[in-house]
């Protein structure tokens, strides 16, 4: 299974997952663009990266909330307030 976050503002917003065959069972990074493509033909606009279950690339798992930086996913600060 391939993973996608939804990205708005540096800010990840959803996350949904695809099928590798749709990614045409690429690796990363090459299963990024045709996952990207994918998502697009299904009607999900704006701006999809891909991210690691087991964290194997882009710093962690993406979860709603987290923040993107620009190369990582970064949990988002803790409020312990």
């Amino acid at each position: 299974m391939a993973h996608f976050a939804q990205i708005n503002n540096n800010i990840v917003k959803d996350v949904i997952v695809i099928s590798d065959a749709d990614c045409n069972d690429l690796p990363f990074p090459a299963s990024e663009p045709v996952g990207q493509a994918y998502i697009a033909s299904l009607g999900l606009i704006g701006e999809w990266l891909q991210t690691s279950y087991n964290g194997n690339f882009r710093g962690c798992y993406a979860g709603i909330g987290y923040l993107w930086n620009g190369t990582d996913f970064v949990p988002p600060p803790v409020d312990i307030s």
